[in-house]
């Protein structure tokens, strides 16, 4: 894991369980990021999006914390081995850190939270999703860098927006205990730039490992299906359904969308939300088509 030593900018890098406390930087990717090139190349400052990797430095070292990591530049994207061990291992590192620091780039300062917080573009990222649910400690910066609440402070809110529950998000309940299909729900509305990221930014959230395979597209996302029903034994991964399952042509006859046992996407789970956050006992389940949600269940 390579580091930034928040007082001189440099990097180092930490191998095993020999890691000392470090901040995490979660936020939304913008133009002009800082890359771990530019930072070797020393051209870093003259970047925009300096002043995040700058102000996250900064607060770190005022609450006495000597590193950070931020995914724009501690991740050298040009090795392919390096950028498979980060995205497997991100969930961890989130998980890890001392503090997360969630920066809004969109929340203005003068608006009421209530009203903006929904409105933050933040919430509709898929690799936001395990940098909200990972970290013990998440504090919420506006786009003055002004503090506008942390994960326990604003949880009803978070969860309104998220859909996902207070126990998850409080870390008071392990994610394997909510079924597959409700985690999936989560992800349903939100996107990635990568078409394969859709599947890579939910290995943590599935506590699941795979190799990246860019160019695959929405392969990933049926690679990402198999990955889970090897590790987890809920048949919910099998509650999705789709957009519109039959659809009239132009001369009003009726057409029949073909598909296999595998979702296409997290949006195709949009409306499986309807699982309580506690491990299930599946009874009954008939699929006489896939995607066709046909199911019974009892909690334990």
């Amino acid at each position: 894991m390579r580091l930034i030593d928040v007082r001189d900018g440099s990097f180092k890098e930490f191998i095993g369980s020999q890691i000392p406390e470090y901040a995490i930087l979660s936020h939304t990717w913008e133009d002009e990021e800082v890359s771990y090139k530019d930072v070797i190349d020393n051209v870093h400052k003259r970047k925009k999006s300096f002043a995040k990797i700058e102000a996250t430095c900064a607060i770190a070292a005022s609450q006495g914390i000597g590193w950070a990591w931020v995914d724009t530049c501690c991740i050298d994207k040009s090795s392919s081995a390096e950028l498979t061990e980060a995205i497997n291992s991100m969930y961890r590192w989130y998980q890890r850190s001392k503090i997360c620091y969630a920066y809004l780039a969109d929340l203005p300062r003068s608006e009421p939270l209530e009203e903006a917080l929904p409105k933050c573009r933040w919430f509709t990222r898929g690799w936001t999703l395990q940098e909200l649910i990972a970290p013990d400690s998440v504090i919420f910066y506006d786009e003055e860098w002004n503090i506008r609440g942390n994960k326990h402070t604003l949880m009803d809110q978070l969860s309104a927006i998220t859909g996902i529950g207070g126990r998850i998000l409080g870390n008071t309940m392990p994610l394997s205990a909510v079924a597959v299909a409700e985690r999936m729900s989560w992800a349903a509305r939100r996107r990635t730039t990568r078409i394969e990221d859709t599947a890579y930014c939910l290995l943590g959230i599935f506590d699941v490992n795979m190799p990246l395979l860019y160019g695959e597209e929405e392969k990933a996302f049926g690679r990402l299906q198999e990955e889970i029903i090897k590790t987890r034994a809920d048949r919910s991964i099998f509650a999705w359904s789709l957009p519109q399952e039959e659809e009239a042509s132009a001369d009003g006859a009726n057409t029949r969308t073909l598909c296999g046992v595998f979702a296409a996407s997290p949006a195709m789970f949009e409306n499986a939300t309807c699982y309580s956050q506690t491990v299930v006992h599946w009874e009954h389940l008939e699929l006489p088509w896939p995607g066709r949600r046909i199911f019974h269940h009892q909690q334990r």
